[in-house]
């Protein structure tokens, strides 16, 4: 597969993030971690931004994870090419990519388990753009 997925997270999500990274290179992705490195506090921007820039810059896929999913997402939608959407279930997950065309997974860590959050990234990443009605709305989300 070899697929690449960029990842990164603020203190909140550092857990989950690891436990995401191991599981989805066991499938054959390969992670670039953007980061952070600990569970000591950090500002989310920090993080969103450089995830945001390289999904954008290389058309790849990618997840963000915070305690809420907010800060992060939000930080990474200030991005044109972005559309970062936060996910609890695996329907929210699949109906971002297919209806939206999702390019970020956004994950609130202090809300969903260890177990949810891979069946939600695992639903994200097997999901596609349906296309169709739905492309001409994806068209009118960016402000360019």
């Amino acid at each position: 597969m070899n697929e690449k997925i960029a990842i990164g997270c603020d203190h909140a999500g550092f857990k989950l993030k690891k436990t995401l990274i191991t599981s989805l290179e066991k499938q054959g992705y390969d992670l670039i971690d953007f980061g952070c490195p600990s569970e000591e506090s950090i500002d989310y921007p920090d993080y969103a931004h450089p995830v945001a820039e390289y999904v954008e810059k290389n058309k790849v896929l990618g997840v963000l994870i915070c305690g809420s999913g907010n800060g992060i997402s939000m930080s990474a939608n200030k991005h044109q090419g972005i559309r970062s959407a936060i996910c609890w279930t695996e329907e929210l997950a699949a109906l971002a990519r297919q209806h939206n065309d999702a390019n970020i997974l956004t994950l609130p860590a202090r809300f969903i388990s260890m177990e949810d959050g891979i069946k939600i990234a695992n639903t994200f990443f097997s999901s596609s753009f349906e296309g169709g009605r739905h492309e001409r709305r994806v068209n009118k989300i960016s402000c360019q």
